[in-house]
């Protein structure tokens, strides 16, 4: 095939990378948004 003056032949995606550590922990603290349980969004 032929490229042409002006003609798109690659394109790029940049994108913000971060490094994160996985930390255990054995509770979750308490939270007024956690209080309704897995799912719950407190709109009914």
């Amino acid at each position: 095939f032929e490229i042409t003056s002006g003609e798109r032949i690659c394109q790029m995606v940049l994108k913000k990378y971060e490094r994160f550590v996985w930390k255990e922990v054995s509770s979750l603290s308490k939270t007024e948004r956690g209080e309704g349980g897995f799912g719950h969004t407190g709109k009914l």
